[in-house]
């Protein structure tokens, strides 16, 4: 989906002081200095999915680079990763599962160029798996397991049987998906479908998610490896904290990377309420038929909703801040819980 070009605000060319507190909430340097205890990601297991599939076989990335990015970084900071995730390109399909049939797993044994070693050392080398719908082995056109299909499978037995996993994983990370995930796109978004059902598995998740360059409406490279370096550090501190849980999952977008353009820091936002992409339905001459098209949110009858929320990510995204939210199934998360978190995000305490 393509996101309203008339939102987006060019990243400024300079985020001022905020942006030095990067320091302090995300970067291995958050740790105190009188401390020698540094946070690490070094031996925890981590399963990676997404919903952009393993293939990332398109010149652009858009059908799984993140996924590899993150692997990367993860396994050259010491974590054990498995990736088991979508055979095929299956954006938006939210929380979709399969509830009959089978599914099958497919492992990768050449892997894309560029990522082929990155993970030779780790205990389960980095195993990479495609899943498909059907008892057959999976091929160019066999339909995909969802989302939920691939983090269901790998924490209720996939992960025992493929590479002796039988405590599952430590923590379950989705992405790098080949856009944000922000505001309205979040209901739709198969990336934060994947890591609910982590949660509902009694597993902590992280969703991560990339932004546009909005003249390509395409993620980087470069915004690919910078989101996926950043990782390691954050995520070490997220557990060296406690706030990593299975009663919400952690929302992390990154802004796109912009040459001699510096990243804001992490800043705690909510779901905003903005339609990000509209959708409209047009009637064809047959007068069944209804084509599908994206509307502009200045044009009447586009059911476009405006933003509500005062530390809305999409609008924190728009600044260039890296956004940092807690989500549950039903997008909201009351009561305090996320006290920790959000002091956490603020503070880099």
């Amino acid at each position: 989906m393509k996101l309203q070009r008339k939102r987006i605000a060019a990243l400024p060319a300079a985020l001022g002081a905020g942006a030095l507190l990067l320091a302090l909430t995300g970067s291995a340097d958050a740790a105190p200095k009188h401390d020698d205890h540094r946070p690490s990601v070094a031996g925890m297991r981590i399963l990676l999915s997404n919903d952009d599939s393993m293939q990332n076989a398109k010149p652009d990335g858009a059908d799984g680079r993140g996924i590899y990015e993150v692997r990367r970084a993860l396994c050259a900071a010491g974590a054990d990763v498995v990736v088991m995730a979508p055979w095929q390109y299956m954006s938006g399909f939210g929380t979709a599962a399969t509830g009959g049939g089978a599914l099958t797993v497919s492992r990768r044994t050449a892997l894309p160029t560029g990522f082929e070693g990155d993970c030779a050392g780790a205990p389960s080398k980095g195993a990479v798996f495609g899943v498909c719908k059907g008892s057959a082995a999976c091929g160019p056109t066999t339909p995909s397991a969802t989302p939920v299909d691939t983090v269901r499978l790998a924490l209720r037995g996939g992960l025992a049987a493929k590479v002796g996993w039988h405590s599952g994983p430590d923590l379950v990370l989705t992405g790098i998906n080949s856009g944000p995930n922000v505001a309205s796109v979040t209901n739709d978004s198969g990336t934060l479908g994947a890591a609910i059902a982590a949660n509902d598995n009694g597993k902590p998740a992280i969703a991560l998610s990339g932004g546009f360059d909005m003249e390509s409406f395409k993620v980087t490279p470069a915004t690919y490896r910078a989101f996926a370096d950043f990782l390691p550090s954050y995520v070490a501190q997220l557990k060296d904290r406690k706030v990593l849980s299975d009663r919400y999952v952690v929302d992390i977008n990154h802004p796109n990377v912009v040459p001699g353009e510096r990243i804001g820091r992490p800043v705690w936002t909510e779901i905003g309420t903005e339609t990000v992409v509209a959708i409209r339905y047009t009637a064809e001459a047959d007068g069944d038929t209804f084509a599908i098209g994206q509307g502009d949110c200045a044009s009447p009858g586009t059911f476009c909703r405006p933003e509500t929320k005062r530390r809305a990510d999409w609008t924190e995204l728009n600044k260039g801040n890296i956004t940092v939210s807690a989500v549950t199934g039903d997008r909201t998360l009351r009561g305090g819980e996320d006290d920790r978190l959000e002091r956490f995000v603020t503070t880099g305490r």
